[in-house]
């Protein structure tokens, strides 16, 4: 049997066919386009599979079931996502429209959830008792393992680590409130901290590596700039790193895990980011009489999210 995995990401949607191995045999993405009704959205995840599950020279025959990975909070028992504030889900009968399409099983988990569970299961994490995955995207995911299963809370609104505050009063979350993690240490805040440096020097690196466009800067154009030995740029990803550290410390100081998994777009920049954050952190680690928690690169990329999510829908 086959197994499809969804990944629903502010900007784009994933999804993957994965074989009992927990191998995705096919993959592909398309835009979320995250301002459109919840029923648009979830046609083009089912629309999606559909193609995959064609493409694989597959039938619906062969699918056991369906797994989603969505921001928010999830209630798998009603088929829902109660709220998510990046996608602006409320209530949202996730289940019932997926079926409209794809008739069969759904299980639904938070993505973060998905994501950590998928590098328990074959990532980074394989082996370890208790493990955190960090996700950096349009926000920050967070998924929590303990003894093989997924924390979630007493409502499976837990692990919502992106929303732990760590400067009173600061930037705007998309939340409500003021100065969480992911308004610090997301891609889409350090975008804005890039953007915003770009705009106060019209005439600097940054702007020349996006001809001038500012609304073509993304998360890698400050790492870009600092590795041109750009000052800007190099003031850019150093208080990136400080932020997305003290999170870091917040975490192993919580939960102290045995590995913290780090993955998203802006983990692809791989040691440039990781080295300054595990030096950060490990000096503020909280007891320095214990071996802290490793700090690495999520290993299953992008495709976490996937194969945690149909791994999950495998044990419907």
């Amino acid at each position: 049997m086959y197994y499809i995995g969804i990944d629903l990401g502010g900007t784009n949607i994933a999804a993957g066919i994965v074989d009992e191995e927990g191998k995705i045999i096919k993959k592909g993405t398309v835009p979320t386009g995250a301002h459109r009704h919840y029923s648009e959205i979830l046609k083009d995840m089912a629309d999606l599979s559909l193609n995959l599950v064609k493409e694989c020279g597959l039938s619906l025959d062969d699918i056991h079931s369906v797994g989603i990975g969505s921001p928010g909070t999830p209630d798998n028992e009603k088929g829902m996502i109660l709220y998510s504030n990046n996608i602006v889900f409320l209530n949202v009968p996730m289940r019932e429209e997926i079926q409209k399409y794809i008739p069969k099983p759904v299980n639904i988990e938070n993505d973060a959830n998905c994501a950590a569970y998928g590098e328990y299961i074959a990532g980074g994490a394989k082996g370890t008792r208790i493990s955190v995955t960090i996700t950096l995207g349009t926000g920050i995911g967070g998924g929590v393992i303990i003894d093989g299963k997924i924390y979630t809370g007493a409502h499976h609104a837990g692990a919502e680590l992106g929303h732990m505050v760590i400067c009173v009063d600061g930037e705007q979350c998309t939340c409500g409130r003021r100065g969480c993690w992911e308004a610090y240490a997301s891609a889409t805040a350090l975008i804005r901290m890039t953007r915003e440096a770009a705009a106060r020097d019209i005439n600097g690196t940054i702007m020349k590596l996006v001809g001038g466009d500012i609304s073509k800067i993304d998360a890698k154009t400050a790492f870009d700039a600092k590795r041109m030995g750009d000052s800007t740029g190099a003031a850019i990803v150093d208080r990136y790193v400080k932020y997305l550290a003290e999170g870091l410390v917040n975490v192993c100081n919580i939960f102290e895990p045995e590995v913290i998994c780090v993955g998203g777009g802006v983990s692809k920049e791989g040691e440039y980011l990781l080295g300054p954050v595990r030096e950060y952190v490990y000096e503020k680690f909280y007891c320095k009489q214990i071996t802290p928690p490793k700090i690495i690169p999520a290993v299953l990329g992008n495709d976490a999210g996937i194969i945690g999510a149909a791994l999950l829908a495998k044990q419907i």
